[in-house]
């Protein structure tokens, strides 16, 4: 069983449909039901089997629920994906406490409380796979974005260390940093500029190898992470970027 936070859309629901097209039972967990149901009904017409728990991970009450359903029907959850996120866009001294407030309790109380939900599971079962969804900007830093790269350094971080608390317990931890990846998130990260299709080549152009990522290119990753063929990684933080953390160029900020 894989449980994928933030699956309703983009990059999570990529790797759910990845996972339940390679035989896995996939917990598609969002906010929205109808939009977590929706992508069940897709696994399902291509012959997956998945079940819809909508929560906001950053309640307690709502996320022990979700994964209380999830293990009542399935069993033992053996692998989960954090990677439900918010991106509000700004530098810093421009970032409301409100939007502050939000990143924190959905990038990182979020984790949190699904990680504590889903552990004692894993561990009873003897072992499983967790992969924190990071960022490139984590790594480096990207204009506009400093609350948010700051969440996912933490996970990062946090990788690491979960990976010595549970590695002998059979619980291994990994994350994984998308670069620029054409998904929902990074067209409305472009929408506040005066020519997003401007944006969106500059962003092509400035990978070494001349694109932005697909959701399949991180889904791939995680796939392998979640697998036996992982079974000796842990402590890892993946660059999913196209080459651009190593290359170091960044677009430039074309605010209105």
């Amino acid at each position: 069983m894989a449980l994928v936070t933030g699956s309703a859309r983009g990059i999570g629901k990529g790797i759910a449909r990845r996972f339940a097209a390679e035989g896995a039972r996939v917990g598609i967990l969002d906010l929205d039901a109808k939009a977590c149901q929706a992508v069940v009904d897709e696994i399902e017409a291509a012959g997956g089997s998945a079940e819809a728990v909508a929560a906001d991970i950053s309640a307690p009450a709502q996320v022990e629920a979700a994964v209380g359903k999830l293990r009542d029907q399935f069993g033992a959850i053996n692998v989960l994906v954090n990677n439900a996120a918010v991106m509000p866009v700004g530098p810093l001294h421009e970032t409301s406490l409100e939007d502050f407030d939000r990143l924190m309790a959905v990038n990182l109380r979020g984790t949190y409380l699904v990680c504590a939900a889903v552990i004692p599971g894993m561990i009873a079962a003897g072992g499983g796979s967790i992969i924190h969804i990071a960022s490139v900007t984590g790594i480096i830093g990207l204009p506009r974005l400093a609350a948010y790269s700051m969440t996912k350094g933490a996970l990062i971080a946090l990788t690491r260390a979960m990976s010595t608390d549970y590695a002998a317990q059979g619980v291994r931890t990994n994350s994984v940093s998308p670069g620029t990846i054409d998904s929902p998130m990074l067209h409305e990260f472009v929408a506040w500029q005066s020519d997003p299709e401007a944006l969106l080549r500059q962003y092509d152009a400035m990978h070494p190898l001349g694109r932005v990522g697909s959701i399949d290119d991180v889904a791939n990753v995680c796939l392998f992470l979640a697998s036996d063929e992982a079974g000796f990684v842990t402590g890892a933080n993946y660059t999913v970027d196209g080459g651009i953390s190593v290359k170091g160029e960044q677009p430039q900020d074309q605010a209105n």
